[in-house]
């Protein structure tokens, strides 16, 4: 069973998690509304050297970053009505940055970008701590 950790625990995990990246990699991060999904990108985007802070692209569906090495791009495909919706995001562009982040990847369908690393976030019945569970593909 993944682990529960504490939001400074999570944090730190996508700190770590955003150094080790290597340039291309996608990552899925799937969970439900209010999960940590946007908190675990922002410490990832921190690991890879993105010096602004990293808001919600829910009404953008995409954000660009400057990292270290590149652009890090965060996708939120929450507001997709359906899949098709996805193919306006430019995804050509998004598969030559340093890292794609991208929340609720399913909503895009066959669209989103094959993931290096899938992240799934839950809620536990403690509201101050996540199960987390990182699956390299």
């Amino acid at each position: 069973m993944p682990p529960d950790l504490g939001l400074a625990e999570v944090e730190l995990l996508g700190r770590e998690l955003g150094e080790a990246l290597r340039p291309g990699e996608v990552v899925w991060l799937e969970g439900e509304l209010g999960a940590g999904k946007t908190t675990l990108v922002q410490s990832i985007a921190s690991g890879l050297g993105v010096a602004e802070f990293a808001t919600s692209p829910t009404y953008n569906l995409v954000h660009r970053y400057e990292g270290r090495r590149g652009p890090v791009f965060h996708v939120d495909c929450y507001r997709l009505r359906v899949p098709d919706e996805a193919a306006e995001l430019g995804w050509e562009r998004l598969a030559l940055a340093d890292a794609v982040l991208i929340e609720w990847p399913h909503r895009a369908g066959a669209w989103a970008l094959p993931p290096t690393r899938r992240i799934r976030l839950a809620h536990t019945t403690d509201p101050d701590r996540r199960r987390v569970e990182v699956i390299a593909s």
